[in-house]
């Protein structure tokens, strides 16, 4: 007994150590208030045990490591996206804002217990092995993925340009598990690309918010104004696309909105409650818009394709998207590591909270393959924000039917229905528009 109230106090001291170079780090408050009487008991609590262990189990452990463990299990209980990030993790997160890492290139999640893709990044390994959304990752080399966190599975997925893993996958209709065996590539994320659908109606496809997104679709748009015809119309493809930068998602919206709210968010605390608007310079309004969306449209996607549905600036064709609507903020610690946590939620120009909920298109559109049944259709899993166990609650409790997530088709117009579909609006848009001048004339 006495042995472990010695260690008891040396622990609890480690303990206060601890919560103090956190507070110190984090800089997120500003002023200290003691520790009510029965969450100090829960910290007696939680060292009696961590002594226990220390004393009693199988193997010798590493206390850093349980405490890391602890840290981990008290964030991952609050919502799938708080996460505390080593300093490896919080490197390759920078990198990954920066559009350049080495890996399989697939955006993942929790749900129920089970690793799952959400989308596969265009034009990488998992991409061009035929990963879909809704993939079940059961097993990443020989070990099982169960219980498994989400930084731990980029952390054994991420490796060198060249070497191989092979990863087991479940897929909603097929009986055996799938086997793949990928290399892993150096993943360039292209931001924004861009094409001329016919004379005068253009698409941009953007895949990631990174840091230069908004440059880089600023470039692309005068490159098209310069072609023949000019931009009559555009399509801007956000289907797949998992988010990024709240910032660069706040300046694409701002690139096509000439005033108005674009988004605002809402938390705890005062810090935490900010509004974002448009400015008239730079902004392409003169032509109409037609988004493209689907359930692998998240966060950043999900803001751009609010902020333009609420202005009516652009038409938004697709299926229901992901439904991520809250922001974490990146708090750095002292050690290299860092907090990834949820700091407040976002709303629509109007008002509309996304959370677990989505963005629900104007024109409400499957892009199934021709070769697609409709026994195949229904067999599409759901996967979205509000499947994931221990998301953020709604508070304005929409409730909508879902619809299934689904893999975007080729670029190609004859092999993808939602764009020749956006491109009979935009120039049914540019006929009617015609006609109404005529007869004002």
């Amino acid at each position: 007994m006495r042995l472990l109230r010695s260690h008891k106090y040396s622990v609890m001291l480690m303990l206060l150590c601890l919560g103090l170079g956190l507070f110190l780090s984090g800089q997120a408050v500003t002023t200290v208030s003691a520790i009510p009487r029965e969450e100090y008991e829960s910290l007696e609590t939680f060292t009696n045990i961590l002594a226990i262990v220390r004393k009693n189990y199988v193997d010798d452990v590493n206390t850093k490591e349980l405490l890391t463990g602890a840290i981990n299990g008290m964030l991952n209980s609050m919502d799938p996206h708080s996460a505390y990030l080593t300093p490896d993790l919080y490197k390759e997160l920078q990198m990954d804002t920066q559009g350049k890492f080495g890996g399989l290139g697939i955006e993942i999640t929790i749900k129920n217990g089970v690793l799952t893709v959400v989308s596969p990044i265009e034009d990488t390994p998992a991409y061009r092995a035929g990963i879909k959304p809704g993939d079940q990752i059961i097993k990443i080399e020989d070990e099982f993925t169960k219980d498994i966190t989400l930084m731990q599975a980029v952390k054994k997925m991420r490796g060198p340009r060249g070497s191989k893993i092979s990863i087991s996958i479940k897929r909603e209709g097929v009986t055996d598990l799938l086997s793949f065996t990928l290399v892993r590539d150096t993943i360039r994320v292209q931001s924004v690309r861009s094409r001329i659908l016919e004379e005068g109606y253009a698409y941009v496809r953007l895949a990631q918010f990174q840091e230069r997104t908004d440059r880089d679709l600023q470039g692309a748009l005068e490159k098209l104004g310069s072609e023949k015809g000019g931009v009559k119309g555009l399509v801007l493809d956000l289907r797949n696309n998992p988010g990024g930068l709240l910032t660069q998602a706040v300046r694409v919206a701002d690139l096509f909105l000439d005033s108005g709210m674009i988004v605002y968010t809402e938390g705890r605390s005062e810090s935490q409650k900010q509004k974002y608007f448009a400015r008239a310079e730079g902004s392409w309004t003169e032509f109409p818009i037609v988004v493209l969306v689907n359930g692998g449209s998240a966060s950043a996607s999900e803001i751009v394709a609010g902020a333009l549905q609420d202005h009516k600036r652009a038409v938004i064709l697709g299926t229901k998207t992901f439904g991520k609507g809250s922001v974490q903020t990146i708090l750095p610690l002292d050690d290299n590591s860092a907090l990834r946590l949820t700091t407040a939620r976002y709303f629509t120009p109007k008002g509309r909270s996304i959370q677990a909920t989505g963005i629900v298109p104007d024109i409400i559109m499957e892009n199934l393959p021709a070769q697609e049944t409709k026994a195949e259709e229904k067999k599409r899993p759901n996967l979205r924000e509000e499947n994931i166990p221990g998301h953020l609650q709604n508070q304005q409790d929409q409730k909508e039917k879902e619809k299934p997530a689904q893999q975007q088709s080729e670029d190609s117009i004859e092999n993808d229905a939602q764009l020749r579909r956006a491109l009979e609006l935009l120039k049914g848009w540019d006929v009617f528009k015609h006609m109404a001048q005529k007869k004002a004339a």
